[in-house]
């Protein structure tokens, strides 16, 4: 699993939807290749994007409230949360320049 900080069902809304700034959540599973693929890929935008977006894996298993809310059928489901809102959401393994390009318009970030 990603070598990130681990939401719950109950950290979610602290974490998350009250956070000042962008959240990106990597939805996944420890059983789950795909996501084990796109790991290293969300662990380098976290330390590229430290300060600016905050990052965080949640354990779809683990924490079914929160995967069914936001209706993550598939994994491994990167969602991009501003003001609390989802306003991004990407599906399957994708590459890091698409996940750039996807959700820059919402962040602060250059390039």
């Amino acid at each position: 699993m990603a070598n990130l900080p681990e939401l719950s069902d109950a950290s979610f809304d602290a974490e998350v939807l009250q956070a000042e700034g962008p959240v990106l959540v990597d939805f996944g599973a420890e059983w789950c290749h795909p996501c084990r693929q796109l790991d290293p890929i969300v662990e380098e935008l976290a330390r590229e994007w430290a300060g600016k977006v905050k990052v965080f894996h949640l354990d779809i298993d683990a924490n079914v409230d929160t995967t069914m809310k936001y209706g993550v059928m598939g994994i491994p489901t990167l969602i991009l949360f501003v003001d609390g809102q989802p306003r991004e959401r990407l599906t399957g393994y994708v590459p890091k320049k698409r996940i750039i390009k996807q959700l820059a318009p919402h962040l602060n970030l250059e390039g």
